[in-house]
């Protein structure tokens, strides 16, 4: 893993309020490249050494590995990235490169970036190449049909509930799907709504406490920050169902960059895309795709390396970029 310069590393004029200083600093040290493990409850950070491997051979010791890939945007064609497409196939060639085939691949959504079939086939297309079972849950961006998210639901919607939500177990782990993209506005918050939150509780109701949950979806659950949207409004009360399990994880895409919080037992992390980076929060006038060098763009891009220890239950997340 490359030490890079993070969009939230850039330089600002004037003064910051203390959140704001605190959640920069979190972002920048997140992006250098750590590990986060989960053991009853208590979050742990293992820093990596100049090639990408932890200092501590104790946080590789996994049972369990799955990857998490974001916001590939397949028809953009913008100067941010003019070749979505290749840079997809750079993730996914990051993918089988792993020393171990992961047991599942999380897309946490903007499979596509206009919603139309001929770019949710060729996605489809790509996405072949990956060694595990792919779940996914919608961007916004794959909800802009004129059937308002109908190509989405027609691919990946079979066997869910309402628009796409699901869950499922895998290795003692167990994974909920929650979608928070459909009815989008740009610059207001996104939203669960009442029948999915209602969905969630009869859920969790048949997890034990001490089961480990991950939760994916597209938008941030919390409010990451609020002027540009990012964030789900009635996300807090999908977390205080979430607050009486031991280990949670909660994995979205949408902001193109890694920020991570904890709050006790909830592992709140933003990952990569694989199409292009956006600015850190507030730091341009809105959000959207961010122009960097050609040469290091890659840097900018990447997967996440989730891996799993049983008896223990700790997530360990390990962030790769494309460089």
């Amino acid at each position: 893993m490359n030490r890079h310069r993070t969009p939230s590393e850039k330089r600002t004029d004037g003064p910051l309020d203390p959140d704001r200083r605190t959640l920069l600093k979190c972002s920048a040290w997140a992006g250098a490249g750590v590990i986060w493990a989960m053991a009853g409850g208590v979050p742990r950070a293992f820093a990596l050494d100049n090639n990408g491997q932890p200092t501590d051979p104790a946080a590789m010791n996994s049972t369990f590995q799955f990857v998490q890939i974001s916001d590939s945007h397949i028809g953009f064609n913008k100067e941010a990235n003019p070749e979505p497409v290749k840079t997809l196939q750079e993730a996914i060639g990051k993918v089988v490169a792993l020393p171990r085939p992961p047991s599942l691949i999380l897309h946490t959504g903007d499979i596509t970036h206009l919603s139309k079939a001929a770019e949710f086939d060729t996605a489809a297309q790509i996405l072949k190449g990956l060694p595990a079972p792919v779940h996914y849950v919608p961007g916004e961006h794959d909800t802009l049909d004129e059937g308002g998210g109908k190509l989405y639901l027609e691919r990946y919607g079979k066997g869910t509930k309402g628009k796409g939500w699901y869950s499922f177990d895998d290795h003692g782990v167990h994974f909920i799907a929650l979608v928070n993209v459909f009815n989008f506005q740009a610059g207001r918050e996104a939203n669960l709504g009442a029948d999915q939150l209602a969905w969630l509780a009869d859920d969790l109701r048949a997890v034990s406490a001490s089961t480990p949950v991950v939760v994916f979806t597209h938008i941030p659950l919390w409010t990451l920050y609020q002027p540009w949207g990012w964030g789900t409004e009635d996300g807090d009360q999908a977390i205080a169902m979430l607050r009486n399990y031991g280990s949670v994880t909660v994995l979205n895409g949408h902001i193109h960059q890694v920020i991570q919080k904890v709050e006790g037992n909830i592992t709140f992390h933003t990952a990569r895309g694989t199409a292009y980076p956006q600015p850190a929060p507030g730091m341009a006038p809105s959000p959207g795709p961010l122009t960097v060098p050609a040469d290091q763009l890659r840097n900018y891009l990447g997967i996440t390396d989730v891996r799993a220890t049983q008896g223990e239950h700790p997530l360990a997340l390990i962030d790769s970029t494309l460089a």
